[in-house]
């Protein structure tokens, strides 16, 4: 990836860190955790001791101090590498641990942040339900006062690093009643009585990243498990979801340049007819317009990024850029069509990365929940 703009000397010096730990640590065991369905537990301790857990959580409560460019640096790091056992990393990082700390108490977030830096604490967040994906108002699960606890019931699914989380940012209804006025938002310990898993869910495509079904049968959490107040949760995840729709399009962006590059090599060494296939017309044609594609996607996405750097990326700016990346990552199917049948065999990336890069079109918020979101923006 060429030196962009917004990154500086010590972006670019925490690239490579980045880099070098995911082709070492990663890459060489990354078929075989596929094959068990989840990363080892270990990992997760061995990335915090390399820096790249929490990198913009502040010092003071473990993280690394930096700023949202060196987790957009880890983010594209596993895009490229196709390192989707690991992309997990980054909900627990940048997702969950801001939601900690933009509205935990001082006391909550000593408690965790440094954890979750190091790698001892995985936290995910426990949004989706086998009938409420990105409507989000139509969640069932509650979590009813009774004295100082609460009651949680309900079932979430889909939830990344569901398997390894020692705490969940749960997604529940406080007043059932008030739909999305009703909705609060708990950080819960996952050794509590009524807390289970469900079994790790058999995926199309990132079959290394754990995700599976939790459930909660009249569990009881203590009051002071709340992030924020009662009843606001609803709101408080909008307020975050710029930062998350950005993320997935940074992701998608480089997902496609790295598709796009093993792609061109591809064909460059690949005979057919008695020549490379990149000298037959078509091929050069369709590279080309995947090219233009690419460079277009990288460019708007940038942008945003700058936009998100200065304050100024609103929703509707997030939703269009993660609607553009994501569905320029179609281009991967074109591109898998050029190995012939070799695209279609996992032991190359390009079949790996029309699986595992497809889900960017679903989570996050579906294409059609961001058209919907830039259409009332007209």
């Amino acid at each position: 990836m060429s030196r962009r703009k917004s990154f500086t000397s010590d972006h670019d010096m925490f690239r490579t860190s980045v880099h070098r730990f995911i082709a070492e640590r990663i890459m060489p065991f990354h078929a075989q955790w596929e094959e068990d369905g989840r990363v080892p537990r270990e990992l997760w301790r061995e990335a915090g001791a390399a820096g790249i857990l929490c990198p913009n959580i502040p010092e003071e409560y473990g993280g690394g101090g930096g700023d949202f460019l060196y987790t957009a640096v880890v983010i594209e790091e596993i895009a490229t590498a196709l390192a989707t056992g690991v992309t997990g990393f980054t909900t627990h990082s940048d997702i969950v641990a801001n939601y900690l700390l933009h509205l935990g108490t001082e006391e909550q977030k000593k408690a965790w942040l440094p954890g979750m830096a190091t790698g001892e604490v995985v936290g995910s967040i426990a949004m989706t339900e086998p009938s409420a994906g990105s409507d989000l108002k139509a969640i069932r699960t509650t979590a009813l006062p009774d004295g100082d606890e609460y009651i949680v019931n309900g079932q979430k699914t889909f939830i990344t690093n569901g398997f390894h989380a020692d705490r969940v940012l749960l997604v529940a209804k406080t007043d059932p009643a008030a739909g999305a006025r009703g909705i609060s938002l708990f950080w819960v310990d996952t050794t509590l009585p009524g807390f289970s898993r469900g079994k790790l869910l058999d995926k199309l495509g990132q079959r290394a990243q754990d995700t599976a079904e939790l459930f909660f049968s009249d569990m009881r959490i203590p009051a002071d498990c709340m992030l924020g107040e009662p009843n606001k949760g609803f709101s408080y995840l909008m307020g975050e979801l710029v930062r998350e729709r950005l993320m997935i399009a940074l992701r998608c962006a480089a997902a496609l340049e790295a598709a796009l590059e093993w792609t061109i090599s591809y064909t460059k060494e690949r005979q057919a007819f008695g020549k490379a296939l990149i000298e037959n017309q078509h091929i050069r044609f369709k590279l080309a317009d995947i090219k233009a594609l690419t460079c277009a996607t990288r460019a708007f996405v940038d942008r945003c990024l700058e936009e998100f750097m200065d304050g100024e990326l609103d929703a509707d700016g997030a939703a269009m850029a993660k609607l553009w990346a994501s569905e320029a990552t179609s281009a991967i199917d074109d591109l898998l069509q050029m190995y012939g049948g070799y695209g279609y065999m996992r032991e190359y990336p390009i079949a790996r990365a029309l699986t595992d890069v497809r889900p960017n079109r679903i989570y996050g918020g579906s294409s059609e929940i961001m058209r919907e979101l830039i259409a009332r923006a007209l």
